[in-house]
């Protein structure tokens, strides 16, 4: 049995994973016929079910932070997870607008090394959203005041979990890509519920029909 994750439903092969509890909900809702939860040890929401063309599938909320992200993700790996796709917020460090998606090509640590993410995978989540930017994000241990307190590095987002994700998924034998939704950017509020909620179920269908296959 898992160190953190308590399942009681079966975990699929495929997984979604986000940080935000409610919005594994939401996007459970949104992607699974009758949806099960899974898990709710620890806060972490996650649902298990069967999408409409018929496929096992797992949404598993991961959290807040890279090391939270990372023992959630070996745990599923022990329950079976082969394939997983983030979707996850980020903050524009350029002129990304909020509410775009952005297919992760690369992830550095602010102090240390950089993580790529599964090629296969990242080229398949590009061809499903065509009209998501393809960059690389800056993975931070906190995003406090973003809108004026962002690093000056190279990459157009920043978020707080995808390093730590790509970083650990090749170890366990995870096959692991990413698309982060805008939702701040230097002198702008963040971005509304409802237009998060509408680029989340975007990309969220996205990596359901591309698990699928």
């Amino acid at each position: 049995m898992p160190a953190r994750l308590r399942p009681t439903a079966p975990i699929a092969a495929n997984a979604i994973l986000v940080g935000d509890p409610g919005r594994a909900l939401m996007l459970a809702q949104e992607l699974l016929e009758q949806p099960k939860m899974s898990n709710h040890a620890r806060g972490l929401w996650g649902y298990s079910g069967v999408t409409p063309a018929g496929d096992e599938l797992t949404i598993q909320a991961t959290g807040m932070g890279g090391p939270s992200a990372a023992v959630v993700l070996a745990d599923l790996a022990e329950l079976g997870v082969k394939r997983a796709i983030r979707i996850g917020t980020c903050a524009s460090l350029g002129d990304l607008g909020q509410g775009e998606l952005v297919v992760v090509t690369e992830a550095h640590r602010f102090r240390g090394n950089s993580a790529a993410p599964d090629p296969g995978l990242t080229e398949r989540l590009r061809d499903a959203l065509p009209a998501a930017t393809a960059g690389a994000t800056i993975s931070l241990d906190h995003l406090h005041g973003a809108a004026g307190d962002l690093p000056s590095m190279p990459g157009e987002v920043a978020d707080m979990q995808t390093a730590a994700l790509l970083d650990a998924a090749p170890d366990l034998g995870v096959a692991l890509a990413a698309v982060l939704i805008v939702t701040e950017r230097r002198g702008s509020e963040q971005l509304d519920d409802e237009g998060l909620e509408g680029s989340a179920k975007a990309a969220g269908a996205a990596a359901a029909a591309l698990l699928s296959t």
